[in-house]
């Protein structure tokens, strides 16, 4: 018998997710499944979503969107980091890849390329300060974008610091930023994330980018009436391999973090932080079995964490303990943890994936044949 923990995803709840967005925003959408689909599989994920005719799907870097084109995925595919160098540019050219444009040595590198033109996303910083040319910058960078026989389409953009926290003002002021930094232009617009689709309407534009959405996992850390709607995609799943009964004043695992204060029965489950669940989520911390809740004891160990069972008489060895997924938010676990949910499902790893929903066709045989990437 294999180690029994497993993550199941569930590609019916990303349909949903999916529809879920289009019905709130009526917008078209860009599907963000960089890093791996957030830990859920960028190929089974952006083949149910090219099913589902999404308009553009979106990866961090040419790498993985190379695998996607490989497997035989033909949506449109922009490039969140757009590219680092000259180098990349026929890559881009034979996978047909959109690009961010976001400091002016991407525009200098675009104004020496020979080949077809590229749609390009234009952008903004209006308060992340992480990437992007700062209200100021815009001008110049629009004109040579414009005027460059390199671009064929330019789409305007900006990033949103804080709209995953509706009680700060600062996504208002984001919004108000970008509308007069691109005042009097024509081309469409990019600016929600996921909290932005779900809590700023206002700002959705022509284009949404959901990520954490698609995934069924809410950005906010308090109850919200539309997160509250999305379907969990990912369900993590373990069983208890053993069972303990311990009196009072018994420490239990590294550090003797924790302590007995009366007698109890401990099971433990076979997950640990070298499956991807967080060492620092302190006792106390929830997890399901056979549907019930009930707590983590002391810290987790590399392969295996302790649970409380005193509760639960009935429980044996065998029994589902579930980490996250339906009636247990990867949100809830991560706020416990002192994380979210986006680093829980990216740091999965060593725990098969199974996939449930309607089987989803093969793609026809990639017209992209794979190119290797030179040194910039």
């Amino acid at each position: 018998m294999s180690r029994p923990t497993k993550a199941t995803i569930n590609l019916s709840a990303l349909r949903h997710n999916l529809q879920f967005a289009r019905s709130i925003t009526g917008t078209k959408v860009i599907g963000v499944i960089k890093a791996d689909a957030y830990g859920h599989g960028s190929i089974p994920i952006a083949q149910v979503l090219e099913e589902q005719k999404i308009e553009c799907l979106a990866v961090a870097c040419i790498e993985e969107a190379i695998v996607l084109r490989e497997a035989g995925v033909q949506s449109p595919i922009l490039l969140l980091e757009g590219f680092y160098g000259a180098a990349e540019l026929p890559i881009m050219e034979h996978y047909d890849l959109f690009a961010v444009i976001q400091q002016q040595e991407q525009i200098d590198i675009l104004n020496q390329w020979k080949g077809k033109p590229f749609k390009v996303w234009l952008k903004i910083d209006t308060g992340m300060h992480r990437i992007g040319f700062l209200p100021s910058e815009f001008p110049s960078a629009y004109k040579q974008l414009k005027e460059s026989e390199n671009v064929s389409q330019i789409v305007l953009m900006t990033h949103f610091a804080c709209a995953d926290e509706p009680e700060k003002p600062t996504t208002i002021d984001q919004i108000d930023l970008f509308a007069q930094t691109i005042e009097g232009k024509a081309e469409e617009t990019c600016s929600s994330n996921s909290a932005g689709i779900l809590h700023w309407p206002e700002a959705n534009g022509n284009w949404v980018r959901p990520g954490l959405l698609l995934y069924g996992s809410s950005p906010f850390t308090t109850p919200h009436p539309l997160a509250d709607r999305l379907k969990p995609v990912m369900e993590v799943t373990s069983q208890i391999f053993a069972i303990r009964k311990l009196g009072a004043g018994v420490p239990i695992g590294y550090g003797q973090t924790y302590v007995t204060d009366h007698p109890c029965t401990v099971g433990v489950v076979a997950m640990g932080y070298a499956d991807g669940y967080p060492r620092h989520a302190p006792s106390g911390s929830p997890v399901l079995v056979n549907g019930q809740r009930t707590r983590i004891l002391g810290r987790i160990s590399m392969d295996m964490m302790t649970i409380d069972l005193t509760h639960l008489p009935n429980t044996k060895i065998g029994d589902t303990v579930m980490l996250w997924g339906d009636n247990l938010p990867a949100t809830e676990v991560a706020h416990h943890a002192g994380t979210i949910s986006y680093e829980l499902f990216c740091n999965l790893k060593r725990v098969p994936i199974h996939y449930l929903g309607e089987a989803v066709s093969e793609s026809e045989q990639t017209k992209y044949q794979p190119v290797s990437i030179s040194p910039t």
